[in-house]
């Protein structure tokens, strides 16, 4: 095991502060604990570099990798600032001594606001109903109202989630609060459900769901989750919502499934790529609502992840590491 070297005033650097913090939030709680340093963004080439012989490093998407770590011996913790930590090799970091933590539980509410946005965007189009009127099409019209696409009641429609966390909870609540019948599917059996949350097999969840939310890991198991068999199993003219992976679902099946109209919709915020590619199958239709993975972004959620990415610096440094992250 590499012998890690302490220090009285800790270096922490920020390799890719700006998606957390733009310039709206302040970084006094890190700098709280040590001699902090924020870069913006950092490219591959340059993670090292920038890491030197500091004991810290603070990441959102920035991969922190065996190599790194070998380049970086005086590295003893790695903070990431998200929930998912794929972007560092957890078991390399377990080899040489090194802490990884991650901040479960920060965006719950933000995220499952998200996927109510993207719902009621399909259910009343308020964004294409303002630009109409904006364009003089209701001064115009010779009745009181008029609507350019059928409009949806969510009372008694079904809501299927597909995985049962935090998330998932806060999205079915919201559910119920509209009247909306609740389906959730998870690989293992769930106990203690809410009152009026069923769980049932991956076929009837995809099959009875008019809004079908993705609320699980993106594992090996997992991915393209959403497939053309899938969308297949669902009904006609439901929608398919995902602010969890991108890659939970084939986006060249669903942009099909959508092309088709077998979908009435899909609301997205992640993508297979991110930034999303400018070839991708789902670009152009208007079936899809597009949002650049933003779920988690509200200022409140990004202020307690800020809080919460201190006090797991602030913990490790105190000896009593939490939310540690294991291979």
């Amino acid at each position: 095991m590499t012998q890690r070297i302490d220090t009285d005033v800790p270096s922490i650097v920020v390799l890719d502060g700006h998606t957390l913090n733009p310039g709206d939030l302040s970084w006094h709680p890190l700098e709280q604990l040590g001699s902090c340093v924020v870069h913006a963004r950092t490219a591959p080439g340059e993670v090292v570099g920038r890491l030197g012989q500091s004991a810290i490093a603070l990441t959102n998407k920035v991969v922190i990798d065996s190599n790194v770590m070998d380049a970086c011996p005086t590295l003893r913790y790695i903070g990431v600032m998200a929930t998912g930590t794929n972007v560092v090799d957890v078991a390399a970091a377990q080899e040489r001594g090194i802490v990884v933590t991650n901040v479960p539980g920060y965006s719950t509410a933000s995220v499952a606001q998200m996927v109510f946005a993207h719902i009621l965007h399909f259910t009343h189009s308020v964004a294409l109903h303002s630009e109409s009127v904006h364009r003089g099409e209701w001064s115009d019209q010779p009745d009181f109202c008029y609507w350019l696409n059928p409009l949806r009641e969510l009372d008694g429609q079904t809501m299927g989630l597909v995985g049962f966390g935090k998330i998932a909870q806060a999205v079915a609540t919201l559910a119920q609060a509209f009247g909306m019948r609740v389906l959730m599917h998870k690989p293992s059996r769930a106990d203690g459900l809410p009152e009026g949350v069923s769980q049932v097999d991956m076929r009837t969840l995809f099959e009875q769901s008019d809004f079908l939310s993705l609320h699980c890991p993106l594992t090996p198991d997992t991915h393209c989750l959403v497939n053309r068999e899938r969308l297949a199993w669902m009904k006609a003219g439901s929608v398919l919502i995902n602010t969890g992976r991108g890659d939970l679902v084939d986006e060249a099946a669903l942009a099909e499934a959508l092309r088709t109209g077998h979908l009435a919709g899909a609301g997205i915020d992640v993508s297979q790529s991110e930034p999303i590619s400018p070839d991708s199958p789902l670009l152009g239709l208007t079936q899809c609502s597009i949002t650049p993975h933003i779920a988690w972004a509200t200022c409140a959620s990004r202020q307690r992840l800020l809080q919460r990415v201190a006090e797991n610096l602030r913990n490790f440094l105190q000896g009593n590491p939490v939310h540690v992250v294991r291979a």
